[in-house]
């Protein structure tokens, strides 16, 4: 499957040469107008992690399991750092870019990159969970996959040279989540957005580029499901591609523990390989979600 960087502060690839050199904000989709120092400056550690739910959520970009695995090991960074890709604007979900980096639990990035967002307040991130500040869950990081935070999360697995461009990486797993109307899904019910979105969530996962198209599918479930306490709905498909592994995509989506009016979308894609994690994997990383820490009311895990 494929996977790429979530927003956050990045190096700003704007710098000059001249004076310190700032970060600026990474929406998903393009570089903001946001500069800051980075905390590596003035700190070692990010303890807190703030949640701005503002515009910038409406055109955060499609964290899903379609996207590719931006990879850049220039300038001394840790694997385990998040970059966006050094140049601008990003050309959306389903193409490629070269730079940028995946990885970390979330915990700490120094220069790689920070999910905190311009504005302070809302959910902290937490020890082994990758968390979803702006839909206000936390996602559970298994013991050896990569979590990312951010204003949308996402943990994954097993990164392999892409089979359609092995300049490009894929992931053998990887579960993302993001607000629905990020990902301009208006539609107003659980049940009507999962339906709505698998589709596209296997296209973005297992699509032309990268494994030459989806040749069939087989849907594999599709019911209501409770998630971090809130009553949702998953549809899973399996994929059959023209080139590279086939693979299992899940659209699932539930209202936000933290606002009801809010519906959340995590997008899930397994490939089928002797390398890649089981589903039962994928099921219990889904009963693991919770409501973030900090985000509005404890809630109950599925």
């Amino acid at each position: 499957m494929t996977q790429m960087t979530p927003p956050g502060w990045h190096p700003d690839p704007g710098y000059s040469g001249f004076g310190p050199r700032h970060e600026r904000w990474w929406d998903g989709t393009q570089w903001t107008d946001h500069l800051r120092v980075p905390p590596a400056a003035v700190r070692s550690r990010r303890i807190r992690i703030g949640a701005g739910i503002t515009a910038a959520v409406v055109v955060l970009a499609a964290i899903g399991g379609g996207v590719y695995l931006l990879t850049d090991d220039s300038d001394g960074k840790s694997d385990t750092a998040a970059t966006a890709p050094s140049g601008s604007p990003s050309p959306g979900p389903g193409r490629q870019r070269d730079g940028g980096a995946g990885g970390g639990n979330g915990d700490e990035r120094g220069d790689g990159g920070s999910s905190e967002s311009p504005e302070q307040g809302g959910p902290q991130i937490e020890d082994g969970y990758a968390t979803d500040l702006a839909s206000g869950i936390s996602i559970p990081v298994p013991d050896g996959w990569k979590g990312e935070s951010g204003m949308g999360a996402g943990v994954t697995t097993g990164s392999y040279a892409c089979p359609g461009d092995t300049a490009q990486k894929c992931v053998r797993g990887g579960i993302f989540s993001a607000p629905a109307e990020a990902l301009k899904l208006t539609t107003k019910t659980a049940k009507a957005t999962a339906e709505k979105d698998i589709e596209t969530n296997a296209n973005e996962s297992y699509g032309e580029k990268i494994y030459g198209g989806i040749t069939s599918h087989e849907e594999l479930k599709s019911e209501a499901v409770t998630v971090a306490g809130q009553q949702g709905y998953r549809v899973r498909w399996k994929v059959v591609t023209k080139n590279g592994d086939d693979g299992y995509v899940e659209s699932l989506a539930f209202p936000s523990p933290r606002a009801k009016d809010m519906l959340v979308v995590i997008r899930s894609g397994f490939d089928i390989n002797s390398k890649a994690p089981s589903l039962s994997v994928l099921d219990e990383i889904t009963k693991g979600i919770k409501a973030a820490s900090g985000g509005g009311g404890s809630g109950t895990n599925a």
